[in-house]
């Protein structure tokens, strides 16, 4: 089976970009990941962006290492250069990873700077011919992460040939974040709010390409509203809710896949995150590395609140002791039985 093929049977691996958990920058580091593959073995995990110098110049085992637990798991590289991201690529391939994705929907200034994220979409030749830069060198998929337009025009006819160039390159994945990135007068965070919510777009982009994988992204907060987007395109990406309420990851896999989810409560996280949390502290790390990410696992249930403070606590995060999440963890039980015991209201 040559480069080509090998990579045709990944992408053909039923339900592969089924439910997805979006790339985050300062959010979506290994420690994160790991957190989050305890709840469900189906999600596919993504690393926060990556530039190309980062990798070409920089410290490669602190952007690449990761722990094997978290496949299935893609590289997301940020870069405009056929030539370095097909060396990035390579690199990527080798660390392990299951994708390469290469982002071309992040609206940001120092993005823009740099001549790639959303203002690729500018210019399609272009990314077309990184991602058969990217195809030529590795056997694992190369994927793109875009939006549906740059600036308040909303042509489907802008979009549509975007996507239909590219794939021209050897792409077969395309995730699609369903608004507009204003590059002009909007912050990062404003452009995942302001620009309006097309969804139908990702729909019809999925009509008109059947071939294609199209993954829909953007405003997605439940797995209620992935089941409902999964009847038109093949998969859906969440983002901050999954982040902020990571509990309900825990549904990913019964509700859309059929199978039994890896944990039963939020409690049986926690022996895996001390004693993941006690081998990066070993290895040099920091607690708090770790536990900003546990941060919401108990939200909506007693307790959720004495969790976050003492996750948070200065003072007893300095100690760096694992032991920490466990503690917390008793007072979250505590505060459970005393609700449990409390008389209802009539």
């Amino acid at each position: 089976m040559d480069f080509t093929d090998e990579r045709r049977a990944r992408e053909a691996e039923p339900g592969a970009w089924r439910f997805c958990i979006a790339p985050m920058m300062e959010w979506t580091d290994r420690h994160c990941r790991f957190f989050h593959r305890l709840m469900t073995r189906r999600a596919r995990l993504y690393t926060e962006m990556v530039t190309t110098g980062a990798l070409i110049h920089g410290d490669r085992p602190r952007h690449l290492d990761f722990d094997t637990a978290e496949h299935p798991v893609a590289l997301q590289l940020g870069g405009s250069e056929p030539e370095d991201l097909a060396a990035c690529a390579r690199l990527g391939e080798r660390w392990g990873y299951d994708e390469i994705n290469l982002n071309c929907g992040c609206p940001s200034e120092r993005v823009q700077r740099g001549a790639f994220g959303a203002c690729l979409m500018a210019e399609p030749a272009l990314v077309r011919d990184c991602v058969r830069a990217m195809t030529d060198a590795v056997s694992i998929p190369v994927t793109v992460k875009h939006r549906i337009g740059i600036g308040r025009a909303q042509s489907y006819e802008f979009v549509r040939d975007f996507v239909g160039t590219v794939a021209e390159g050897g792409c077969a994945t395309f995730i699609v974040h369903a608004r507009n990135a204003w590059l002009e007068g909007l912050s990062p965070k404003r452009n995942r709010e302001v620009p309006p919510l097309r969804y139908e777009v990702a729909h019809r982009l999925k009509r008109d390409f059947p071939k294609l994988t199209i993954v829909l992204n953007g405003g997605l907060a439940s797995i209620d509203a992935v089941r409902e987007q999964v009847q038109h395109v093949d998969g859906a990406m969440l983002g901050r809710e999954p982040y902020h309420h990571p509990w309900l990851l825990a549904r990913v896999d019964p509700a859309l896949f059929g199978e039994t989810p890896p944990l039963g409560s939020p409690f049986d996280a926690i022996d895996p995150m001390v004693e993941y949390a006690r081998r990066h502290v070993r290895g040099g790390g920091r607690l708090r590395e770790v536990t900003r990410h546990l941060l919401g696992l108990f939200n909506g249930l007693p307790g959720a609140r004495r969790w976050r403070q003492r996750l948070s606590d200065a003072q007893a995060l300095a100690a760096n002791d694992p032991a920490l999440i466990a503690q917390a963890a008793t007072l979250v039980a505590r505060d459970a039985r005393a609700a449990a015991r409390a008389p209802s209201a009539i």
